[in-house]
């Protein structure tokens, strides 16, 4: 176990993906969405339509440090608002296509890829590119459909260890990261079960709630907060599902008590 307590820093979650934590004194913000309810299109791919607000606007965040960014090619990932936001943030970490997209500003970390990140008090927190895949299957058969995306192991001396996972599908690639890491003190897993009938016989290409109960078996998971499960139509199970999940599965203790009460 890690010397700081998994409950020590609170994560906000917003909607969607997005979620705002302060870690080893930077701050970090996920897949920043804040687009208003509407119709979205993805280069390549369905229209999207969002369904609620995101709870706060990018004015309100205040200053950002790291943007961890699972893939830029879809609006429920990355909309206007937060492609916009990106050109005030230092450092965006995300896949190797998406830093070539992105700019100067961005950074593609591969799988198990390190970047090195100074902390204000002294010392520093290594990032890590850890594997994801955006659909039901082995990634050259997912991602010619839904891209790249990247997930993320944040560790660091005296900090607990926290796993993004970014738009994954795969429990396969969450046991290679828990050879590596577990057990993992907070893990901000993206669910929600997405489904489009046109792809992968309408599986999910995200998490489903079961899916993610197991995924936090499989981390030795302290701490779980759930994210990407609300404000659009695409996603097929939201809170009710999830806590139902947990409940079966005999994990309802690591679900976060912030997010449990954010009823």
């Amino acid at each position: 176990m890690s010397q700081l307590n998994a409950n020590q820093f609170p994560i906000r979650t917003f909607g969607g993906p997005t979620a705002l934590f302060e870690y080893g004194g930077l701050r970090f913000l996920t897949d920043p969405t804040f687009d208003g309810p509407g119709d979205y299109a993805s280069p390549g791919g369905p229209t999207l339509t969002k369904t609620a607000p995101s709870t706060t606007t990018p004015a309100d965040l205040g200053p950002i440090d790291v943007v961890l960014l699972s893939h830029d090619e879809h609006a429920d990932n990355l909309d206007t608002s937060g492609r916009a936001l990106l050109a005030d943030v230092p450092l965006t970490l995300t896949t190797p296509g998406g830093g070539k997209r992105l700019g100067h500003k961005a950074k593609g970390l591969a799988d198990w890829e390190t970047v090195e990140l100074e902390r204000p008090g002294g010392g520093t927190t290594t990032v890590t590119g850890v594997p994801a895949i955006h659909g039901p299957g082995a990634r050259e058969e997912i991602e010619p459909f839904t891209g790249q995306v990247v997930g993320f192991v944040l560790t660091g001396e005296g900090l607990p260890t926290v796993y993004v996972s970014g738009d994954n599908a795969s429990l396969d690639a969450v046991r290679e990261i828990a050879d590596r890491f577990a057990p993992i003190d907070t893990a901000l897993l993206f669910a929600g079960a997405p489904r489009f009938p046109m792809l992968f016989d309408g599986r999910p290409v995200v998490l489903d709630s079961a899916q993610a109960a197991e995924a936090t078996r499989i981390l030795d998971a302290r701490r779980v907060v759930p994210a990407h499960h609300d404000s659009w139509v695409h996603f097929t199970e939201g809170r009710d599902e999830l806590e139902a999940a947990f409940a079966a599965a005999g994990l309802t203790d690591r679900l976060d008590q912030d997010w449990a009460q954010r009823a």
